[in-house]
């Protein structure tokens, strides 16, 4: 018996002392281990915003030819902000809203020509979108490297434990974005571009039958295309590509039923939607209102213009995606659900509309390499 005493205390001892350190030391092994996941993604968030600005200087020298190290330009506009109207009295905050982001895209228009002289016009907004996409990833690097240094300077558990938790939808976004970035730089057309593509893919169908009439800036970075659709008058609108565009097709719609003087019969609108887990990208689905995403401004236009002045009925026809095929390449899924989305949009157009009526049909989205 004498040997399984000796065993008996080893075990005890051994138990009691693990159980102590767990017992004191649990909380710092927990926050250690935390701390080396968001250090893992913050090394490859440094990594993808490295590589990214080397994407952006590589395209910058190449086709902007510029006569100095556009380096230290682009660094700083990486770090460019924009500052909201203030919304205490939200009474007037639409307009304000515009004139800020109005500024805000003059300013980097006039960076881009800076650094990027040589640059054609829809190369300069490749780049643009470029730059955008890399402040992006910029900025989402020094955020998670700002809470990480801060919950390890001060030991806050809570803190990392909420980045932690956080993580995967924060990489998840920052992939998504790094994806639109080599998009951009390489004019290829993304997933939020499918709402042009569809109405690029209608006018081609029926260009034959009738012949197009095209504005080229009917407003700034918009494209009106008026021809005859199933014996209807149908003004197409979408961003000018094939440089990475979205113009202000709000402004466009609300200039058109207005020149129209509310004899436009119904606006038709399609765009891309983040589709929920589970289901399909490609999934088209239908609703009303005005089918566009942003800050809120051309969304306003259209509903106080085509909505509540002209009581102007609006479909809205979305095609689902996941947030990384929104912002990466075109998928095969994707192109694949245009020819489906244009037999809704002919559907709409000859059961709820009569023959001879005035329609706009608008594509919202991004126009990278996405010609007429």
């Amino acid at each position: 018996m004498q040997p399984y005493n000796e065993f008996s205390w080893i075990f005890q001892i051994i138990f009691l002392v693990f159980f102590f350190v767990i017992f004191f030391y649990n909380q710092r092994m927990q926050l250690w281990m935390m701390q080396k996941q968001v250090e893992r993604a913050m090394y490859e968030l440094e990594r993808m915003n490295n590589e990214g600005k080397e994407i952006l200087v590589k395209l910058v020298n190449e086709r902007g030819k510029p006569k100095e190290d556009p380096r230290p330009m682009l660094n700083s506009l990486l770090d460019f902000f924009t500052i909201m109207p203030v919304n205490i009295d939200p009474g007037g905050i639409v307009n304000r809203l515009e004139h800020i982001l109005d500024i805000r895209k003059s300013r980097w228009e006039g960076h881009v020509k800076q650094f990027a002289p040589a640059a054609s016009r829809d190369e300069a907004a490749d780049i643009e979108g470029t730059v955008e996409a890399a402040s992006s990833v910029n900025m989402i690097y020094k955020i998670i490297r700002h809470y990480l240094l801060l919950g390890k300077k001060t030991k806050s558990l809570i803190l990392i434990m909420q980045l932690q938790m956080q993580l995967p939808l924060i990489m998840q976004l920052a992939k998504a974005i790094f994806k639109a970035l080599k998009a951009f730089s390489e004019g290829k057309p993304i997933g939020d571009g499918i709402g042009p593509f569809v109405v690029s893919t209608l006018i081609h169908e029926y260009r034959d039958k009738s012949p197009p009439k095209i504005i080229k800036e009917y407003t700034k970075d918009i494209t009106l295309t008026e021809m005859e659709i199933e014996g209807r008058n149908v003004f197409l609108i979408r961003a000018t590509g094939p440089g990475a565009r979205v113009g202000k097709p709000g402004k466009a719609i609300e200039k058109l039923v207005e020149e129209k003087k509310g004899t436009i019969a119904r606006l038709i609108m399609i765009d891309a939607g983040l589709k929920l887990e589970g289901e399909k990208t490609g999934t088209i689905i239908e609703g009303v209102g005005a089918v566009i995403g942003g800050p809120g401004v051309e969304k306003y236009k259209i509903e106080e213009s085509a909505g509540v002045k002209y009581e102007l009925p609006m479909d809205g026809i979305v095609i689902e995606e996941a947030q990384e095929d929104a912002l990466g390449a075109m998928t095969k899924d994707l192109v694949n659900s245009i020819p489906k989305a244009i037999k809704k949009i002919k559907t709409a157009i000859t059961t709820r509309t009569s023959e001879g009526d005035n329609i706009i049909i608008a594509g919202v989205g991004n126009c990278c390499g996405i010609g007429e």
